[in-house]
């Protein structure tokens, strides 16, 4: 007789806003394509004064794991077992393996970023970068290229945001291997003639505000540089359509939530998932 086994495998996200977040649409395609038909994705909106409660109920529902998004990957590292050296680095947490109630925290939003850069042929080392935002997103990229050798990077953050901006200045500081500079982003921005890569960490054009851009100067982004744009849905926001338009090299950021999420449903399962599986679901979702 067949055996019987109706035990679902549980995993997912936590954030708000997280309705337009479509990591439920790939994961599952990956999990049918594995033939873990048995494993789900939940796309669950949690308050922040909740995030503990969360947390609790991911060990009492023995799910598999998680993704943490905005506004929760610094919180929530508050409330785990164990923390990767570099998401400590990082100070940021976007996904948790819950190994028999043993929570391990992870950060592979940097890792997927550099993926997406190097199968675009950029190369950081000796590079100069601008990111827009000082996040959870933005620690991730910024870490993770100063680790691979990038040269000088610019953080562009909103003056209410100072502080975020500033703890991030502080962790490249302290792995000192780039130089660092901070600039308020009260006005308009104009990217430096030097730049090579110009990185939108920031949720602006997120849908539903398809619409919106980063309050850039465009004339100031030229065809030397490489853009690089971190929001998934849209997957060619109005920002990367523009790049586009303009004839400057540049990426969306279905490559980063592919390149992230592969790496996550590695670590929760120990098998690979099939990426252009992924990226064929993302597309028909969002077209």
């Amino acid at each position: 007789m067949k055996e019987q086994n109706y035990l679902d495998h549980l995993v997912g996200v936590f954030g708000q806003p997280v309705s337009e977040n479509p990591g439920v649409v790939i994961q599952d395609a990956a999990f049918e394509a594995m033939g873990l038909e048995r494993w789900h994705f939940l796309t669950l909106d949690v308050d922040k004064d909740k995030l503990e409660d969360a947390v609790r109920g991911l060990k009492a529902f023995k799910m598999r794991g998680i993704n943490c998004t905005i506004p929760h990957k610094i919180a929530v590292m508050n409330y785990l077992d164990e923390i990767s050296e570099s998401a400590k680095l990082i100070g940021a947490v976007n996904m948790i393996v819950n190994e028999n109630g043993h929570l391990f925290g992870e950060n592979t939003d940097g890792k997927g970023f550099m993926m997406s850069l190097e199968s675009n042929g950029i190369c950081v080392e000796g590079k100069k970068a601008v990111i827009m935002g000082a996040g959870g997103a933005a620690r991730a990229i910024t870490v993770e290229m100063s680790l691979a050798g990038i040269a000088d990077i610019t953080i562009v953050n909103r003056t209410s945001d100072r502080a975020l901006g500033d703890a991030l200045v502080d962790i490249l500081n302290k792995i000192g291997k780039t130089r660092v500079h901070y600039v308020d982003w009260n006005g308009t921005y104009s990217v430096p003639e030097d730049t090579d890569i110009v990185i939108n960490a920031t949720s602006v054009g997120l849908y539903p505000n398809v619409n919106d851009m980063p309050n850039i100067d465009l004339d100031s982004i030229k065809q030397s540089m490489f853009v690089q744009d971190v929001i998934p849905n849209p997957i060619q926001t109005a920002f990367i359509k523009e790049m586009r338009r303009r004839g400057i090299p540049c990426a969306t950021g279905a490559g980063m939530l592919i390149n992230q999420a592969a790496l996550n449903i590695e670590m929760w399962t120990g098998r690979k998932p099939d990426k252009q599986i992924m990226l064929k679901a993302l597309e028909n979702a969002l077209e």
